[in-house]
């Protein structure tokens, strides 16, 4: 079996980051727009830190915030994985690489500097800024050795096709970065549920041909859109990302459409990216349960390695 390739590999979360994740699912019922995740992905959240969401909820009430914050701090105790140990578990897994991104461009490239043959950067650029977004995305490659630019919709609330981007894709397409794009609904029901959808990024591969973009998270629910968008497009990839493994095979799923083209037809253009975190919380084997999951799917053997390697290989052209 070849190694693997992993194209969104989240960095273990200190016990503060955990906590401040599990005060926002206690806290945020009215939380306007992005209610919905609590009550989607909070329950089992607070099972994996020992607690069901309501008894979360009942404990924010009924200690002080000071207590509070030192009861989640020390739940979360549990659950923290170091960043050596966490490479350690790639080592175990057999992943020789991954991609990460943070809101901190800075904050990539120095774990990168700590790790260089373990993990690649992806960088951040606000489309609303503009010029001064323009040459951040170019001082993230140029200064601090990112590989990749990653195009959020969700996070500044434009889909992929708006305008403000064009600039950011122009640049990456100068500095032959590919692009992560994220492609999928979202349950933040302040924003357009449809503002990632694929059609969007079929605009995007019309105009820039000669960009490599990577429709993150498989254009789920919109999979044959997604996969008519990739059959258009020679320069559209698909990847897995958010989207627990096991389930890509379970009939009445929506994948069934990807698993056909992408044991076939697009067998070349599929990318293994877990995102693990968004489904998983720490453990001493989270990246082996994915892993497992990813080789039990009913594929070619080859195909297998196509896209748990190799089609990650070509495209970033690193071994």
């Amino acid at each position: 079996m070849a190694p693997i390739i992993d194209l969104d590999l989240p960095l273990p979360p200190t016990a503060e980051q955990i906590a401040q994740d599990m005060k926002r699912w206690a806290l945020g019922r009215g939380e306007k727009g992005m209610a919905n995740y609590r009550y989607i992905f909070g329950p089992r959240k607070a099972r994996e830190l020992g607690v069901s969401l309501d008894e979360l909820e009942d404990l924010s009430q009924a200690l002080s915030p000071s207590a509070f914050d030192h009861l989640l701090l020390e739940k979360a105790q549990s659950l923290v994985v170091s960043l050596e140990d966490f490479v350690q578990q790639m080592d175990e897994a057999g992943i020789a690489w991954g991609a990460f991104r943070n809101v901190d461009n800075d904050y990539t490239a120095n774990i990168i500097a700590r790790f260089p043959d373990r993990f690649i950067g992806q960088a951040l650029a606000n489309p609303n800024d503009g010029m001064k977004g323009v040459r951040e995305l170019e001082r993230a490659v140029k200064e601090l050795g990112l590989s990749s630019f990653y195009a959020s919709p969700f996070r500044y609330g434009l889909s992929p096709n708006d305008k403000k981007f064009y600039p950011l894709y122009a640049k990456a397409a100068e500095l032959d970065l590919p692009v992560f794009v994220y492609v999928t609904m979202n349950y933040n029901s302040a924003l357009p549920m449809d503002l990632s959808h694929p059609r969007h990024l079929d605009e995007v591969a019309m105009d820039f041909p000669e960009l490599r973009l990577i429709a993150g998270c498989g254009g789920w629910p919109w999979v044959p859109e997604m996969i008519g968008v990739a059959r258009r497009h020679p320069n559209v990839y698909i990847d897995t990302e958010s989207h627990r493994p096991k389930y890509l095979a379970t009939p009445g799923s929506g994948w069934e459409m990807l698993l056909q083209f992408g044991n076939t037809l697009l067998q070349d253009r599929v990318l293994f990216a877990s995102n693990w975190a968004s489904y998983f919380q720490p453990s001493d084997d989270v990246l082996k349960r994915v892993i497992a999951e990813m080789q039990e799917l009913p594929l070619k053997e080859a195909v297998k390695e196509k896209w748990l390697y190799w089609n990650a290989r070509n495209l970033f052209n690193r071994d």
